[in-house]
C-alpha cells in the first residue's frame, strides 16, 4: 500500500495518557461525526484480553463499528509494522464508505505510526534474539546505556527499563547502519488530521488510576487471565507484560497477594501513564482538552470543525 493515502475527510485521533476517558470521547465524537473507530491500543488487540485493558464492551460501543480489537490471540506477538498496515488499510475502507476514521489509543508509537509518513525499519530474527539474549543475560539498562552511546537521541526517547523497545533500537542500528532515531517518524501526517488530547490533574488521574485497578479486580481480572491460560497467554511475549495481566499472572503463581496484586497493577499504571505524557508533551499538533470538561465533546467538534 502506497504511504500516501488518498484525499478524503479528516482524520480525528484522541490521545493522552491512560485513564482520561479516550474511548468514551472516540464514540461520542463516532456518533456526532458519522465515524468508525481504529483502536490505537497495544493491549486491546488481543481477544479474550478486555477487562484489564478497559476495553469497551459493546453496549458501550453504542453500535459504532470498532477496528483493530480483538484482532490477536494471546500467543501472537504485536508489531508496529503489521498494525500500519492493517489499520491504514482500514483508514482507508471507511473512508472508502463516506465515513471519518477516529483513531483512539495511547499507544504512541503506534498512532504516529499511522497517521505519520514512517517507514518501518527492518527486522531479522536471529539478530533480534542475540540481543534478547544480551538482555536477559546483562538487563535493560546495560543496554539502554550502550544504546545511549551509539544512539543518544534514540536513548533518550526510550525508559531506561523498556528492554523489548532498546533491543529493537539495537537492531535497527545493527540492520542498517544508521541510528535508529533516523527511522523514527516525521510530524507529518499522511492526510489532515486533527489530533486531540485529553489531559488530567496529577492527583486526579492517579484515583482514576488506583480506582480503575481495584475495579480490574472486582469485575474478575483474574478469572479472565485463569481463562486465558490454555490459549497460551503466559508464552504470548506481549499480552503477558501486559498492566494487569502480568500482575495476575503472578498471583495465580503464589507470588503476589491480591492487595499486592493490585497495587503493583496501580504502580505501572502510574509509570505507563507518565511514559505516555512523556511522549506526547513534546508534540506541538495535540490540543490538549480538559478530560472533565463539561463541555468536552463541544469543545472537540469545533477543534475538528476548524481542520482544514
Amino acid at each position: 500500500m502506497p504511504e500516501q493515502l488518498p484525499p478524503g475527510p479528516p482524520v480525528v485521533a484522541v490521545v493522552g495518557p491512560t485513564a482520561t476517558g479516550k474511548s468514551d470521547l472516540g464514540v461520542r465524537l463516532a456518533l456526532e461525526l458519522g465515524g468508525e473507530v481504529v483502536g490505537a491500543d497495544a493491549s486491546q488487540f488481543y481477544r479474550g484480553m478486555d477487562i484489564g485493558t478497559a476495553k469497551l464492551d459493546l453496549a458501550a460501543r453504542q453500535g459504532i463499528p470498532h477496528h483493530q480489537l480483538d484482532v490477536l490471540d494471546v500467543r501472537e506477538e504485536a508489531t508496529v509494522a503489521a498494525y500500519q498496515q492493517s489499520a491504514r488499510a482500514n483508514l482507508e475502507a471507511i473512508v472508502g464508505r463516506g465515513r471519518v476514521p477516529v483513531v483512539v489509543g495511547g499507544s504512541g508509537l503506534y498512532v504516529r505510526a499511522l497517521l505519520d509518513h514512517f517507514e518501518i525499519p527492518p527486522t531479522d530474527a536471529q539478530v533480534r534474539a542475540r540481543w534478547e539474549a544480551e538482555l536477559s543475560e546483562r538487563g535493560p539498562e546495560a543496554l539502554h546505556a550502550l544504546l545511549a552511546e551509539r544512539d543518544p537521541q534514540a536513548a533518550g526517547g526510550i525508559e531506561r527499563r523498556n528492554g523489548r523497545r532498546v533491543v529493537r533500537a539495537l537492531e535497527v542500528i545493527e540492520l542498517t547502519g544508521a541510528p535508529f532515531s533516523a527511522s523514527l517518524p516525521r510530524r507529518e501526517f499522511v492526510r489532515p488530521t486533527v489530533l486531540l488530547g485529553l489531559r488530567a490533574d496529577r492527583d486526579v488521574l492517579v484515583a482514576r488510576i488506583e480506582e480503575r485497578a481495584a475495579r480490574m479486580w472486582r469485575e474478575g481480572l483474574l478469572e479472565e487471565v485463569r481463562g486465558l491460560l490454555p490459549q497460551g497467554l503466559r508464552e504470548g511475549r506481549t499480552a503477558s507484560r501486559a498492566v494487569g495481566y502480568a500482575q495476575a499472572l503472578r498471583q495465580l503463581d503464589g507470588e503476589l497477594g491480591e492487595d499486592e496484586a493490585i497495587a503493583e497493577t496501580a504502580q505501572a499504571t502510574r509509570r505507563l501513564a507518565r511514559r505516555q505524557e512523556s511522549w506526547w508533551r513534546p508534540e506541538p499538533r495535540v490540543v490538549w482538552l480538559d478530560h472533565d470538561a463539561p463541555d468536552l465533546l463541544e469543545q472537540a467538534l469545533a477543534r475538528v470543525a476548524g481542520t482544514p
